[in-house]
């Protein structure tokens, strides 16, 4: 296997102080709360979602969201049980890192110190021969923030967009080629004010969610289109999250894969248990994944 990567200078956040919180309690194990799933447009149009500002006249989505109250269930003491091949998540645990609150507060100290270590685990829990890492976001659930957790079921790439991702970031000769391979896209999360409590992640089993679930949403940027996918709510559906997650944990979300098809539907939400003012910060970094 070769240790072959890349990286691009994309990102699209300008982080914010981050702040961590101490001596809060942590719930744990299972708990009912609410997601939101898909709702179609009501005009029966292709349903869009503008990534920044939409012109005027136009509305940021012409779709909306229906409550659902599921069962989410703690992976914790579990994590060994899911592989990202079959499940398309990954609990990866005792995660050592150079990087600290101060590289986070600067997107290049991130692509310096952090996406290394990101491209060495990716390369090491997916067997790739190839990781091309193409931005980071980081999620502030504070007022204001520029990005806050996306408390909305959703997966980030499709068929279509990840083809399109290929496309965008390799030279067209390499691109050509590389689809005609297995490549996926894997999204790294990890939090920044451990241990998470507010607004934790939910991820899906990928085989609890059949594909009728998915939705395409054209997902507009200002010199381009994309697309997501949003889901619907079905019946059987298997909700984790990890509970209090720390320094040295890492989730692998895998948004798209050419062979076996896993993709896992996520989602921030309210956990009911947590107490007052526990914010959360996270980071996000996407990986095209070949091989």
């Amino acid at each position: 296997m070769t240790t072959q990567t890349q990286t691009t200078t994309t990102t699209n956040t300008a982080p914010s102080t981050l702040t961590p919180h101490h001596s809060i309690k942590i719930p744990r194990g299972p708990v009912t709360a609410t997601l939101n799933f898909y709702q179609p447009p009501s005009d029966a149009t292709k349903p869009f979602n503008y990534v920044e500002q939409p012109p005027p006249g136009h509305p940021q989505r012409n779709y909306s969201d229906t409550e659902q109250a599921v069962t989410i269930n703690d992976v914790r003491g579990q994590e060994a049980d899911f592989n990202i091949n079959t499940h398309a998540f990954a609990a990866v645990q005792n995660i050592q890192s150079q990087a600290n609150r101060a590289t986070f507060e600067d997107d290049e100290a991130i692509k310096r110190v952090y996406y290394p270590e990101v491209e060495e685990l990716l390369l090491r829990e997916t067997g790739a021969k190839k990781v091309l890492l193409f931005d980071h976001t980081i999620r502030l659930a504070t007022p204001g923030a520029k990005r806050a957790p996306v408390n909305r079921v959703h997966i980030d790439q499709t068929i279509a967009s990840a083809a399109q991702r290929v496309r965008f970031h390799l030279p067209e000769s390499e691109a050509e080629e590389a689809l005609k391979g297995r490549y996926r896209i894997i999204n790294v999360w990890r939090p920044l004010n451990p241990p998470i409590v507010a607004h934790p992640l939910a991820f899906a089993d990928s085989t609890s969610v059949p594909d009728e679930a998915m939705v395409g949403i054209e997902h507009r940027y200002p010199d381009r289109t994309g697309e997501t996918a949003a889901v619907k709510y079905t019946q059987g559906q298997r909700w984790w999250y990890w509970s209090g997650m720390e320094e040295g944990k890492r989730l692998l979300l895998q948004c798209f894969d050419t062979e076996g098809g896993a993709r896992v539907p996520h989602s921030a939400f309210v956990d009911p248990r947590s107490e007052e003012g526990a914010g959360r910060e996270s980071i996000e970094v996407r990986a095209l994944i070949f091989g």
